[in-house]
């Protein structure tokens, strides 16, 4: 089972390119990023977390762009996943998304992980003109036309939101005939099916501990829908329980991701170490 760092970025604290060269010292495996292009003043949407309207953290309004923050640190790290947590694909064009993805998986040497969420804060992905009730399928659209720009020589699809003929697009990603795609959702069977039709594993959320029930289920229906292998299973924790590791680990969790603050580079570095020093983590010499 792989740990991982997941950094709320913002424009106050450590930059993400630190957080993530500290992070690989300390020996973790993966540096994740989350995704808001911006959060409308006046919301409809409630938050999972909160319950209504209200934010549980300024950052959501303060957030760096991920693929940005992501290069910069590709820029001073040489094996780290570099992943979201996640990302908003619908928020974009998807050509040019594609093209973002496959360039910094081309340059970090096949190091990235696409996280994706449908979006909780739909008054956010209505500013972006996507439909409510149809962001599912803009999501799926949206995947399977990057996956043809990064794997097929001549591209071309046909579909409700994403259009385009035959066209040619480099780079490709290292990874084939994708990069790994997580999605992040909450954990019931309408998600997990999606899962096995459309994605490579699921992040839990922030708020889901007891996963136990949930990944058997998902290991059903992966295993009804024909896929080969097994699911990837991400879970964002809090603090680390040695416990409660010892038996995800044992459910088949691939990855256990813990958050750091946005606080000075010291702060984060002297946090990192002591949570790699409770995860056993060996530091990596460069």
């Amino acid at each position: 089972m792989k740990f991982g760092i997941t950094l709320f970025t913002s424009d106050r604290g450590i930059t993400p390119a630190s957080a993530a060269a500290a992070s690989e010292r300390c020996g973790f495996d993966s540096f994740y990023v989350p995704e808001h292009t911006h959060i409308p003043a006046r919301r409809d949407a409630a938050h999972p977390q909160t319950g209504d309207e209200t934010l549980p953290d300024d950052r959501y309004m303060r957030t760096l762009d991920p693929w940005v923050a992501l290069a910069t640190a590709a820029s001073v790290t040489e094996r780290i996943a570099l992943g979201t947590a996640v990302a908003l694909p619908v928020e974009h064009d998807p050509i040019t998304l594609a093209k973002t993805i496959a360039s910094l998986d081309h340059l970090s040497g096949g190091r990235v992980v696409l996280g994706v969420g449908y979006g909780w804060n739909l008054d956010e992905l209505t500013d972006h003109g996507v439909p409510p009730g149809r962001r599912r399928t803009m999501l799926r659209e949206y995947l399977e036309a990057m996956q043809a720009l990064w794997s097929q020589q001549e591209a071309e699809y046909d579909g409700e939101f994403v259009k385009f003929g035959p066209s040619w697009a480099w780079p490709k990603t290292i990874q084939q005939p994708r990069v790994p795609v997580i999605v992040g959702a909450a954990g019931n069977e309408k998600n997990f099916k999606w899962i096995a039709r459309s994605a490579d594993g699921w992040m839990t959320t922030p708020i889901e501990q007891d996963i136990d029930d949930n990944v058997l289920l998902l290991r059903r229906i992966w295993q009804e829908a024909g896929r080969e292998g097994a699911p990837q299973i991400v879970v964002l924790a809090g603090k680390p329980d040695q416990e409660k590791l010892a038996r995800w680990e044992a459910l088949g969790v691939t990855e256990v991701v813990f958050g750091v603050p946005d606080k000075s580079e010291a702060e984060v570095e002297a946090y990192l170490e002591r949570l790699a020093g409770k995860l056993n983590r060996e530091p990596v010499a460069r």
